[in-house]
C-alpha cells in the first residue's frame, strides 16, 4: 500500500505552483486589483448600490485570470480531452483543490464565486452525458469560449432541499403552430442569473408532488418573456448574484427539452459525488491554511515576553484541528481513488456515503478551524486585514449548499443501517 502522491501529480502541482508566479500573481499586483483581496475585498467586489450584485470589475478580472490558466493548459484539466482538457480524475482534482485552498487567497483560485484556475465543469459533463448533438454543439463550446452562461434554476422557496415537492410546472402547448411548454413558477438561489444567457430550468411535467419521476429540465433563453428577477437574495458572504426568480407564462418549444422526459432528477444528480468531494477538498485546503497561520502567529506573538505559542490553551486547539485536518485528508484521497476504480453509476451505490462524510466533515471543519484562527490572532484575526473571517462566510455557506449537513448525515446513516447502499437489507 503506497501513500505517496503519483510523481506526475507533484510534478503537476509545481507546474501550477510556476503558472501563479508567472502570471496570476503579476495580474493581481496590476491596477490596484489587490482591492478585491486585502481588507476592502467586500465593497472593492459588491455593488451595494446595484442590489449588491457583483462589481463588472471584480467578474471581468477572473474571467481575463481564466483565460490565462485556459491558455496555460491548466483551467479544462478536470474535463474530458474531446473538451480540450486532461481527462482529470477525481483523486487528481482532490489533491489539486486542496493545495491551491491551503494557499489562501487569491486571483488564482477564489471560491466564492467557483472561481479556480484549474475549473470544475458540472454543466459540461450533464451536456455531455444527456444533451442532444444541437445542444452539445452549442453549449459546450458557447461555455468554454466565455460566451454563454447557464444557471441553475433547481431549489423553489417553499421546499429548500426537497426538490421532488415541485411546484412549477410545465404543460405541453403549441403556439404559432410549434410545438412547445409553457412552464409558471418560481426558484430560489439561481446563481449567476445576473449573466446567464439560458436557465437549465427544472419543472414537473407529470405525476404529483413527492414523486422523484415527473421532473423534466429545459434549457431556457434567460430573456424569455415572462422570466423575471424579483429580488436578490443579500447573503453573509457578499456580493449576491442568488437571485428569486418567477417564470410566469414562459413559453418555449421542445428542442429545450434538456435530458429524458420526466427523468430531469438524474441530471441534478449526475455530477453530484464529483462535486461534493472537489469541494471538500477545498474545504480541507482552506482548514489547513487556518491551522498554519494560527501556529506561525503563535510563533511570532511575545505577549508578557515569551511565545503565545507556548500556552497549552493556544497549542491543544490546534492540534486536534491539524489531527483532524490529517484524517480527513487521507479519507478524501481514499475516497477519491476509489471513485476512480469504477463507473460512475457505481460510485452512487457504492461510495455516496464516504463522499457524503468527507463533505459534511470538511464543511464543518474548515468553520472551526477558521473560528480558532480569529481567536488565535485576537483582534487583528477578527479584523478583515486577515482572511478568516471571509473564509468563514464563504464556507459557511457549504454546510447548507453542498447538500445541507443534516442531508449528507442522513445518506451516512442509510447506509449504516442498511437502508440504501450495498448493505440494503
Amino acid at each position: 500500500m503506497d501513500f505517496n502522491l503519483p510523481a506526475e501529480l507533484v510534478d503537476y502541482l509545481a507546474k501550477i505552483d510556476a503558472f501563479i508566479e508567472a502570471e496570476i500573481k503579476p495580474l493581481q499586483a496590476q491596477d490596484d486589483n489587490e482591492r478585491f483581496f486585502d481588507h476592502r475585498r467586500e465593497w472593492a467586489r459588491t455593488d451595494f448600490d446595484k442590489g449588491g450584485l457583483p462589481r463588472p470589475e471584480w467578474e471581468a478580472l477572473l474571467v481575463k485570470a481564466k483565460k490565462l490558466a485556459d491558455k496555460a493548459g491548466f483551467f479544462r484539466f478536470s474535463l474530458p480531452r474531446e473538451f480540450g482538457g486532461q481527462d482529470g480524475n477525481n483523486l487528481w482534482m482532490s489533491v489539486i483543490r486542496d493545495h491551491l485552498a491551503a494557499k489562501g487567497l487569491g486571483l488564482f483560485n477564489d471560491l466564492q464565486n467557483e472561481h479556480s484556475v484549474v475549473g470544475n465543469f458540472p454543466f459540461i459533463v450533464m451536456l455531455r452525458d444527456f444533451g442532444t448533438q444541437a445542444q452539445k454543439d452549442k453549449f459546450i463550446k458557447g461555455s468554454l469560449a466565455f460566451e454563454l452562461r447557464i444557471t441553475f434554476g433547481l431549489t423553489e422557496p417553499e421546499h429548500g432541499s426537497d426538490a421532488t415537492h415541485m411546484d412549477t410546472r410545465a404543460v405541453r402547448e403549441t403556439r404559432n403552430g410549434v410545438a412547445g411548454w409553457r412552464i409558471d413558477g418560481a426558484k430560489m438561489w439561481t446563481t449567476g442569473m445576473h449573466k446567464a444567457t439560458h436557465c437549465a430550468l427544472f419543472a414537473r411535467t407529470s405525476g404529483k408532488n413527492g414523486d422523484a419521476k415527473g421532473i423534466t429540465c429545459f434549457l431556457v433563453p434567460a430573456d424569455t418573456p415572462g422570466i423575471k428577477i424579483e429580488e436578490y437574495m443579500w447573503t453573509f458572504n457578499m456580493p449576491t448574484d442568488h437571485p428569486r426568480v418567477s417564470f410566469t407564462d414562459v413559453w418555449v418549444p421542445e428542442d429545450t427539452q434538456f435530458g429524458p422526459l420526466e427523468g430531469g432528477l438524474a441530471l441534478a444528480q449526475s455530477f453530484v459525488h464529483e462535486n461534493r468531494i472537489r469541494q471538500a477538498a477545498s474545504s480541507l485546503g482552506a482548514a489547513t491554511y487556518c491551522v498554519a497561520e494560527s501556529v506561525r502567529y503563535a510563533r511570532e506573538r511575545k505577549p508578557f515576553g515569551q511565545e503565545l505559542a507556548r500556552n497549552q490553551g493556544i497549542q491543544f486547539p490546534l492540534v486536534e484541528l491539524a489531527t483532524q485536518c490529517e484524517m480527513l485528508r487521507l479519507l478524501i484521497r481514499k475516497t477519491a481513488w476509489e471513485m476512480d476504480q469504477m463507473p460512475h453509476p457505481e460510485v452512487a451505490r457504492q461510495l455516496s456515503d464516504k463522499v457524503s462524510m468527507c463533505n459534511y466533515w470538511a464543511n464543518r471543519l474548515v468553520c472551526e478551524a477558521a473560528d480558532r484562527a480569529m481567536q488565535v490572532h485576537g483582534g487583528i484575526g477578527y479584523s478583515r486585514h486577515k482572511a478568516f473571517e471571509h473564509i468563514y462566510r464563504h464556507h459557511r455557506r457549504y454546510r447548507i449548499t453542498e447538500g445541507s449537513e443534516e442531508i449528507q448525515m442522513r445518506k451516512v446513516a442509510g447506509f449504516l443501517f442498511g437502508y440504501m447502499g450495498p448493505n440494503k437489507h
